[in-house]
């Protein structure tokens, strides 16, 4: 397969800080499982939820990616749009990043590489963890639709009987790989 083939372009995974770190640490297992490789950027505030949220440690969230980039480092090969994606999913996104993303003035890596996405017109979805939301949230999710991003808020499906608190998870994230073109093992789906 050419390396630029679309199965072979990387899918960049954002954590940002907001509650829900499982649903991009899901969607690094995820990708894994489904030999698409990952580009990883974590913000710091993700790394203070993951210690709240999980038992899991940084590293051990680093390893479950294929490239790991710097919070900090605008320079990594996501910031441009000359590095080809198959774009690029936030999981979980904070009202914070979802606001630097659309009003386009970016203070991280996270939020230049979904910039980035939008400006190369490639696919960029955001799994906003926030509730209630007001008129303000509204309206930058409204712009961002406008941008063509996706907004993907994680809800969960209960037609699907789940069991457990990782059957929701994985199906929000089964469904978000489905925006991508990618057929997540097990989802279950509406019959």
């Amino acid at each position: 397969m050419p390396p630029d083939s679309p199965a072979s372009l990387p899918l960049v995974v954002g954590i940002s800080g907001a509650s829900g770190v499982i649903y991009g640490i899901r969607m690094l297992m995820a990708l894994r499982a489904l030999g698409v490789p990952s580009h990883l950027v974590m913000s710091r505030s993700a790394e203070v939820t993951l210690a709240h949220e999980s038992r899991l440690k940084v590293a051990e969230v680093q390893a479950l990616a294929d490239v790991v980039h710097a919070p900090a480092d605008i320079a990594a090969a996501p910031s441009s749009g000359s590095f080809r994606t198959l774009g690029m999913v936030v999981a979980p996104c904070s009202v914070r990043t979802m606001s630097e993303i659309a009003s386009g003035v970016t203070a991280s890596l996270l939020t230049r590489a979904a910039d980035v996405t939008l400006k190369e017109r490639r696919r960029l979805v955001l799994m906003v963890r926030e509730t209630p939301l007001h008129t303000g949230h509204l309206r930058t999710m409204t712009a961002l639709s406008e941008m063509g991003a996706v907004i993907a808020p994680p809800v969960p499906a209960f037609y699907t009987a789940p069991q457990t608190l990782e059957d929701m998870v994985d199906h929000s994230v089964g469904r978000v790989l489905d925006l991508f073109g990618l057929d997540m093992a097990g989802l279950k789906r509406w019959r």
